[in-house]
């Protein structure tokens, strides 16, 4: 059976924590930021983590299953 490839797009928004949790980054933070708060955007600044629904499909995206 061939090796499972990762998906490129998922290495690069996705990483690992220590504890098996999945990293992410909030979206709406790249443009038209002129009409979005300072609470808002600082918030959209902090990363976030995966949703447990999500998880299984993420690890087969990083080839971790």
């Amino acid at each position: 059976m061939p090796k499972m490839k990762t998906v490129s797009g998922a290495k690069k928004r996705f990483a690992l924590t220590g504890t098996g949790k999945i990293k992410r980054k909030h979206a709406f933070h790249s443009h038209i930021l002129t009409k979005k708060s300072n609470k808002r955007k600082h918030g959209l600044v902090k990363t976030g983590l995966i949703d447990v629904s999500n998880h299984k499909q993420v690890l087969a995206m990083l080839g971790k299953q």
